[in-house]
């Protein structure tokens, strides 16, 4: 019978075999996932052997880790400012760009009590559900929005996962802002902006998510966002924040956007790997 040492190796080699990144850390969670123990444990358990239907489900799981399928997927959830979120096919996985998004919105502002928050694009939800839980003591009223119904369901399994209060926390299936109604504090957004052109760039990771919540239309990926910042201040209060995550190569033609839909104080902001990934821009002072 093997043991969770011989086991691990036999798993790490084979996903390097098959190309997959990080092929140990790979193995590590599936293994982890599949004895229902915390990855740490693996050290503490090497020699321990491994009954069949254990190793039935992780010969499955590598597999299919093997064939492309993300690890998020095959574990069902991902982790994400410090929170646990579902995670399947019905929505893009959550990069760290966006926890770096997240990061700065908690800080950015002293936000007022009884804060609006949308959420357009919202996917499994994982920005408005965390900014709801980070600002609970200010008993936001936060909406998700998002074109797709699979989408709005995960958000929903999430905001139960997350106990939040289904008053408090509301979802709309809405193109942009065609079904939304009211002005808020913060506008977030992390919306499609992948160029049609680079579809065949992207890992086979990558093209596991929805295909509506990666390509963003047009020659530049940048049409749906273009639409957005176009529409965004009838929906912003006065001097409300809109924040929004973009593509390389996108800064110029969204601040430029952002400029002619009257926002003020357009800034683009550089990621942690030195790209230029966020704007933030300020509503116009003036009355409705």
């Amino acid at each position: 019978m093997p043991t969770v040492l011989d086991t691990l190796q036999k798993g790490t080699a084979y996903l390097e075999k098959h190309g997959v990144e990080e092929p140990r850390l790979n193995m590590q969670y599936l293994l982890a996932h599949a004895l229902r123990c915390e990855r740490m444990q693996l050290y503490m358990d090497f020699d321990k052997p491994i009954e069949e239907p254990e190793l039935g489900k992780l010969r499955d799981l590598t597999k299919r880790r093997a064939q492309g399928e993300p690890l998020q997927h095959l574990m069902g959830t991902v982790e994400f400012c410090g929170r646990e979120f579902a995670s399947d096919h019905r929505a893009l996985i959550p990069r760290p760009e966006t926890e770096e998004l997240v990061e700065r919105l908690r800080k950015v502002r002293d936000w007022p009590h009884g804060v609006r928050l949308l959420d357009m694009g919202t996917g499994s939800g994982v920005i408005g559900l965390s900014l709801a839980g980070d600002l609970a003591e200010k008993s936001p009223q936060v909406v998700l929005a998002d074109t797709c119904p699979e989408a709005l369901s995960l958000a929903a399994e999430n905001r139960e996962r997350l106990g939040l209060d289904q008053a408090a926390v509301t979802l709309v299936k809405s193109d942009l802002f065609s079904a939304i109604e009211g002005r808020f504090d913060l506008i977030v957004a992390n919306l499609p902006y992948v160029p049609e052109s680079e579809r065949t760039d992207l890992s086979r990771e990558v093209r596991r998510d929805p295909e509506l919540a990666l390509f963003g239309g047009g020659d530049r990926g940048t049409e749906i966002m273009l639409r957005f910042l176009k529409e965004v201040p009838a929906y912003l209060q006065p001097s409300g924040l809109v924040a929004m995550e973009f593509g390389e190569g996108q800064a110029e033609e969204l601040a430029k956007a952002a400029t002619e839909a009257e926002l003020e104080s357009v800034e683009i902001v550089i990621d942690l790997s030195g790209h230029a990934r966020f704007l933030f821009a300020v509503n116009s002072v003036v009355s409705a």
